[in-house]
């Protein structure tokens, strides 16, 4: 075996955990809580031990181990750092994401493996950050560098605190139905073939018993104050040996500790360091953040560029300066105003005056903020003209200018921040549509082609810069402006200050954003989605003959209703799905791989069965390759390779496939026995499809299902 070099950097995850209070219970009990901690171990006032938190994302540590290819059977757990971020909840999901980031080599020794995650709520609220190192006995000498040295100096005092506990002999299976069922805690036999005399302790549950020990020493009955936890695996320690936790305060709010084997003193834990303090406000900011707000001389984008920098972002006040209806030379004024307000609060901000009318302006804007602060994060599409008429008095002109500042300004900005935002994987945009767009307003024909555009505009922006974590999303204010000045009567003006519009935009820029290519609509401390729905239509005749005029008209009523309406993420949503499938014949279709009662037996079974309902006729053209990755019991990776009439199943993971195909094996068994078409698959979304996507088609094309 070796270590997989390609596994560096590259995203695993996200992978969600479920859990509640009889999970925080039962991880109390596994850490050696009891009666006399009732608050960790009983539910009427239950708090949460903050190393609960890496024992309940074991399966994403597995996901580590596996991109690694580190041998398992010479890991053991080298070092572990915890930073909380907020209290963790009693119940809820953990979703996880990280990376292997480094692999040290140590030589004849073995080798490090260094995971990195962070690990969010279901809301997208950041719970804590983890950063693993997994030591491999059997996996050094591949060449590489050797790690960093990290010592911790120790005071030359005694420990503040000594606290004693004994763990039971049977420890490790309590503790091991947290997560960690790894056979070296609890298989004799295992334990001896790896080279230890039998089961050995976790080292994350003595890591359990120091977090309680801690806890009680510097924030008794309060482990959310728990801001940081970090340490160095030492030594092994066998079950139902007594363990002693020395500490040491070395400032406020920060501790040295180790724990000593107290049976025979030797080091099992090193290099402890504790922090703790007050919960931190539970606040979104963007510190290190950079933000691009065209048209943020006054009104909504003066109000999100103070907003942005009183949370920490680094702000481009880009604004022309010209007059509501475009008009002018422009004015420098707007601009450096907001700017001096931003430095005034202690911000940093610079001014941009190009126009988002002309891609050049667009460039420019996007220049300014990476000459002056080297990245965009986020960015506003805001600026905005009014040039109102009726149609049969819409000039081309008036037409042609409102639609190059809102639609085509729009385009001008985002096409050089996206770039910028994809290079660096990480991105907020946001499009400024309007009620007028969404639902119509007399007068306003190009303004509303304008705006409802810019939602076109998010629905394939948001597919495009999906896999780089940009978030496209648009916001509808209800806001005075001096676009809106002297429309609204004053004491109407008054009540739709910007400032209410401006926290459901920054929640949309933010990294807590957990939603893309959706609608707001905001205004007066009033918020909701728009949404474009689609009823669940009828099928006029056979789908083969084009139904008359009259047929429509008969059938009128069902195709008005929305009842069962649903909303489509893409086009293919639509076409492949639900069209598709309304149009499928009705039959049952044959199983395939069946066992006795009729049902398919194994998903290996059917991949071996595959080239049986190769239809080779049908294939005599096509040229494509298929990866399916099946998860879950039986699950694995098969390649399906067809070409010129020909077809090859092989298990593996293929280097180039056309299209991949990821299902859960009981969905995937259930497709393959007939019970669920393929595009009912695909539309519930029990099939996710990577790569080609027309290619997927072929599938019931060339073979029998």
């Amino acid at each position: 075996m070796a270590l997989n070099m390609d596994a560096l950097g590259k995203p695993i995850g996200p992978v969600t955990k479920h859990y509640d209070w009889k999970d925080i219970v039962l991880y109390a009990l596994g850490i050696g809580a009891g009666f006399d901690e009732l608050d960790y171990t009983y539910e009427k006032n239950l708090k949460v031990i903050p190393s609960f938190s890496i024992a309940t994302i074991f399966d994403f540590l597995g996901q580590i181990a596996a991109a690694s290819n580190i041998n398992l059977a010479g890991v053991l757990h080298g070092e572990q750092e915890l930073i909380f971020h907020r209290p963790i909840p009693t119940s809820g999901s953990f979703i996880t994401t990280g990376k292997v980031s480094h692999y040290y080599d140590k030589g004849p020794k073995g080798a490090l493996v260094i995971g990195e995650s962070e690990t969010c709520d279901a809301g997208g609220k950041k719970l804590f950050t983890n950063i693993i190192t997994l030591f491999g006995r059997l996996d050094g000498g591949f060449g590489g560098e050797d790690a960093p040295k990290k010592d911790v100096i120790f005071p030359d005092r005694d420990p503040d605190f000594v606290v004693t506990a004994s763990p039971s002999a049977d420890q490790p299976l309590l503790y091991r139905l947290s997560g960690d069922v790894f056979q070296l805690h609890a298989d004799p036999e295992f334990a001896r073939m790896v080279g230890f005399e039998k089961p050995i302790m976790h080292g994350l549950c003595t890591f359990g018993y120091a977090c309680r020990a801690l806890i009680a020493s510097f924030a008794p009955g309060e482990p959310e104050k728990v801001r940081r936890l970090a340490c160095r695996f030492s030594k092994t320690l066998y079950p139902g040996e007594p363990i002693k936790t020395l500490i040491w305060k070395t400032e406020e709010g920060r501790a040295l500790w180790r724990v000593l084997n107290a049976k025979n003193g030797e080091l099992v834990i090193d290099n402890g360091i504790f922090e703790y303090g007050p919960i931190p406000k539970d606040e979104i900011r963007f510190d290190g953040r950079v933000a691009v707000i065209t048209g943020a001389g006054g009104g909504l984008g003066r109000a999100y560029a103070l907003e942005l920098a009183r949370r920490g972002a680094k702000v481009v006040v880009n604004d022309f300066g010209g007059a509501r209806d475009g008009e002018g030379q422009g004015s420098a004024s707007p601009a450096d105003q907001v700017v001096l307000e931003i430095k005034n609060l202690g911000g940093e901000a610079v001014a941009s005056y190009d126009s988002v009318a002309t891609p050049e302006g667009g460039e420019n804007i996007i220049k300014t903020a990476l000459d002056t602060f080297g990245r965009v994060d986020i960015l506003i599409n805001n600026a905005g003209i009014l040039r109102d008429k009726g149609i049969l008095k819409m000039e081309p002109e008036n037409w042609k200018v409102v639609l190059d500042v809102h639609l085509n300004g729009a385009y001008h900005v985002t096409r050089p921040a996206f770039a910028a935002m994809r290079e660096k994987g990480y991105g907020r945009i946001i499009m400024t549509t309007s009620a007028a767009g969404l639902y119509g307003n007399f007068g306003q024909t190009n303004y509303s082609a304008a705006k409802m555009g810019l939602v076109g505009f998010m629905n394939t922006l948001k597919l495009e810069g999906g896999k780089y974590n940009i978030k496209v999303n648009t916001i509808a204010p209800i806001a005075a402006s001096r676009l809106t000045a002297d429309i609204l009567p004053p004491d109407l003006l008054d009540k739709m200050k910007p400032e209410f519009v401006a926290p459901m935009v920054l929640y949309l820029c933010s990294e807590a954003c957990p939603v893309s290519g959706k609608i707001y609509n905001a205004g007066m401390g009033f918020y909701n989605r728009a949404a474009v729905m689609t009823s669940p239509g009828m099928v006029i005749g056979d789908g083969q003959s084009v139904p008359t005029v009259e047929d429509v008209s008969d059938n009128w009523e069902k195709i008005l209703s929305l009842k069962n309406a649903r909303e489509y993420e893409q086009l293919n949503d639509l076409v492949l799905g639900d069209m598709l499938t309304a149009l499928q014949p009705k039959k049952e279709r044959p199983a395939a791989a069946t066992s006795g009662g009729g049902a398919v037996a194994t998903v290996a079974a059917v991949f071996e069965n595959m080239s049986r309902g190769f239809k080779a006729d049908a294939a005599k053209d096509v040229d494509v390759v298929f990866q399916f990755s099946i998860s879950g019991e039986g699950g694995g990776d098969w390649m399906v390779a067809v070409k010129d009439g020909t077809c090859k199943v092989d298990t593996g993971v293929h280097a180039k496939p056309n299209t991949t195909i990821k299902m859960a094996g009981t969905d995937f068994l259930t497709m393959m026995s007939g019970k669920m078409s393929a595009m009912q698959a695909y539309t519930s979304g029990k099939i996710k499809i990577e790569g080609d996507l027309m290619k997927s088609q072929l599938i019931e094309k060339i073979f029998k299902i």
